[in-house]
């Protein structure tokens, strides 16, 4: 494998981590939060929606402008947001400040989710666009596995506060980086055809392509079950089940290390049974076992490991679907692709946010509203691919 190919899989990985990682290092000390700023559960979940729903929304205008701009200045402008945000949320004095400076730094912090994607489609198509998409995924993959474990270090040292001070600094670093490690990747003459008019014109052409905005709502109703997994497996765990911060960290990053591995499997598994064959068998893997997971406990099974056990093989075949999706998405838009990854942005975190906050309303302090709700976003994901897949479109063997 050239040099050149890990060198910007590594970078762009670490764009995509920068976001991610602002999440997952804070949630061993969603509880903690709640305490010391006198919140309950769900106004501390919201500091996390809040997050979700700027990450989501932001996209619409990262993804045109890093076509009309270039890849480079959008990314620079949402890692000094970022920062900006990460430092107003590490002085926040009470839950509605933390809320708000959350959403400024989730504004910035979609930079770096919608302009990867991007440049995977400006320098690939189909198996290749599918193999680095992958290894983005496992670059950006280290976040969930690593943030937490450093996230609880940091909390049992020095507080919850210095989780925010930390990504504030990886944001700096990560301007560095960019700054030697990537080149522009969107060229003068194609940034000439793109404008605001163009991206509106584009936004609509998408919006009106089914086969697009079905792999999109594959994605969407996936991930949307990892960030009900996500806004309250914290208070599950620790509150319910006991775990220390430290003991759920490790309990968090096991299911991420499960969606890795399978993820890095796509590229061989792609060539040898086709792509569509392999979104197909991973989602109907996800869907039975989550179905599962939601009624053992629907029968009484309280404990929590065959819960956890579940869950690490759903999310594990939830690892085969999320890169190969994503790459079907794109590859019929390469001339709008920062446009197309902006919706397909957007879309899968405002989908998330909805689902995070509808789990939300039903919180009980066990295991069974966040099982409900990983439930329902997989069987929405194998209907949807049910429907848009049924025809076997491109990359099917």
């Amino acid at each position: 494998m050239p040099s050149s190919f890990l060198r910007i899989a590594l970078v762009l990985g670490l764009l995509q981590a920068i976001g991610p990682f602002a999440i997952d290092m804070y949630l061993p000390a969603l509880p903690t939060i709640g305490s010391s700023l006198a919140a309950s559960p769900h106004a501390v979940q919201a500091s996390l929606m809040s997050f979700f729903l700027s990450l989501g929304v932001g996209q619409l205008v990262y993804g045109p402008a890093s076509d009309m701009l270039g890849r480079k200045k959008p990314l620079y402008f949402g890692l000094a947001v970022f920062a900006l945000g990460s430092v107003g949320c590490a002085l926040a004095p009470d839950i509605q400040t933390l809320v708000a400076w959350r959403f400024v730094q989730g504004l910035g912090a979609c930079a770096g989710m919608v302009v990867p994607r991007a440049v995977v489609r400006d320098l690939h198509t189909g198996a290749e666009a599918a193999r680095l998409m992958a290894l983005l995924t496992l670059v950006f993959s280290v976040s969930p596995i690593l943030a937490p474990l450093f996230g609880s270090f940091l909390i049992e040292w020095s507080g919850w506060r210095a989780v925010f001070w930390a990504v504030a600094v990886a944001a700096l670093l990560a301007m560095a980086l960019l700054a030697g490690s990537l080149h522009e990747t969107r060229h003068g003459e194609l940034r000439l055809q793109s404008s605001v008019a163009s991206a509106l014109a584009g936004y609509w052409l998408l919006l009106r392509d089914a086969h697009f905005m079905g792999l999109v709502l594959i994605g969407g109703f996936g991930v949307s079950a990892f960030f009900a997994y996500l806004a309250n497996s914290s208070f599950v765990l620790i509150d319910h089940y006991g775990l220390t911060p430290r003991q759920y960290s490790i309990a968090f990053s096991a299911n991420a290390a499960s969606f890795i591995g399978m993820s890095q499997l796509t590229g061989r598994m792609i060539a040898r049974f086709g792509m569509v064959p392999l979104v197909r068998a991973g989602v109907a893997g996800f869907a039975v076992l989550m179905v599962l997971a939601l009624l053992q406990n629907l029968a009484g099974v309280e404990s929590m490991w065959p819960m956890l056990a579940l869950l690490f093989m759903g999310f594990g075949c939830l690892g085969l679907v999320m890169p190969s999706s994503a790459v079907l998405a794109l590859d019929a838009h390469g001339a709008i692709a920062g446009t197309a990854s902006a919706l397909m942005g957007t879309l899968h975190f405002l989908i998330g946010a909805a689902v995070m906050g509808s789990v939300g309303l039903f919180v009980d302090g066990t295991a069974r509203p966040m099982l409900a709700g990983i439930a329902a976003s997989a069987l929405l994901t194998w209907a949807i691919t049910h429907f848009t897949l049924r025809d076997g479109p491109a990359f099917a063997k």
